[in-house]
């Protein structure tokens, strides 16, 4: 059948669609006790729930998981939905999917998130929706922490903590074959496989003093004292002190080259 896609089992081409009417009709029905017509309901606004699920497709979970969340999402939204309120079910049922499904993400994210950090995240995506859909356009991060009475820097925060993870091997540009990754695009001068290899080779010729040498390289250049301080240290001379320091420095040359 053209159009078919399956669904935890459920052939979405032949899902049934309800008339507002019809809705509003089982609604009430459903609120006086229907079970019949609460799984009419549900099965009516089946469609309703896959063209919110496919919004967060690509998210790295099941299409499947993802459809069954926002059935419990849609549940929801029949059982709190108030009849003495103007306004369609569709209105109210969409962000009760969309905020099931950003829930289940939430806590199912690759990384762990503290509850207050998601708590926060959770109030800003719900702003945000809600600012949007008033005026038309998406806000500002100043907008939603004025309206949300937090600092800027917390509405930033949360919604980094919740943004899916990439990978530094994903592709950013692609031409003729040849693709760049995150990994291309980052920059660091000071970890470089040369600055490892010498490292390594420090350590390494390091390990060869003695451990006076070792010692008197160490109160020197790591604790910063003078000659004399660490003579008084090591209980030998000053004259003494300088001279193993320059025998072991020469010695690290040496076997760094010799590497």
């Amino acid at each position: 059948m053209q159009g078919k896609v399956e669904i935890c089992g459920v052939n979405t081409a032949q899902l049934p669609v309800l008339k507002s009417a019809e809705t509003r009709a089982l609604l009430e029905r459903a609120r006086a006790g229907d079970k019949a017509a609460r799984e009419k309901l549900i099965s009516g606004n089946l469609r309703l729930v896959l063209s919110v699920v496919q919004r967060f497709a690509g998210r790295g979970e099941s299409m499947d998981d993802l459809f069954q969340v926002g059935c419990i999402g849609l549940i929801k939204a029949i059982d709190a939905f108030d009849l003495s309120q103007n306004v369609q079910f569709s209105t109210y049922g969409v962000p009760m999917i969309a905020g099931e499904l950003r829930r289940f993400l939430r806590d199912h994210s690759a990384l762990r998130v503290s509850r207050s950090m998601r708590d926060t995240a959770y109030k800003v995506l719900q702003v945000r929706e809600k600012l949007t859909a008033e005026t038309g356009r998406e806000p500002d991060v100043e907008t939603v922490a004025a309206a949300l009475q937090i600092p800027r820097q917390e509405v930033v925060f949360a919604l980094e903590a919740i943004c899916d993870p990439v990978s530094l091997y994903e592709p950013v540009y692609s031409d003729l074959g040849e693709s760049a990754t995150v990994m291309d695009q980052i920059g660091d001068k000071r970890n470089t496989d040369e600055h490892w290899l010498e490292q390594i080779a420090l350590a390494d010729a390091v390990k060869r003093l003695s451990p006076r040498e070792k010692r008197i390289l160490a109160l020197r250049f790591y604790d910063g004292r003078t000659q004399m301080e660490v003579a008084r240290a090591v209980g030998i001379s000053q004259a003494q002190v300088s001279r193993l320091e320059k025998t072991a420095i020469q010695q690290i040359k040496k076997n760094i080259t010799a590497s």
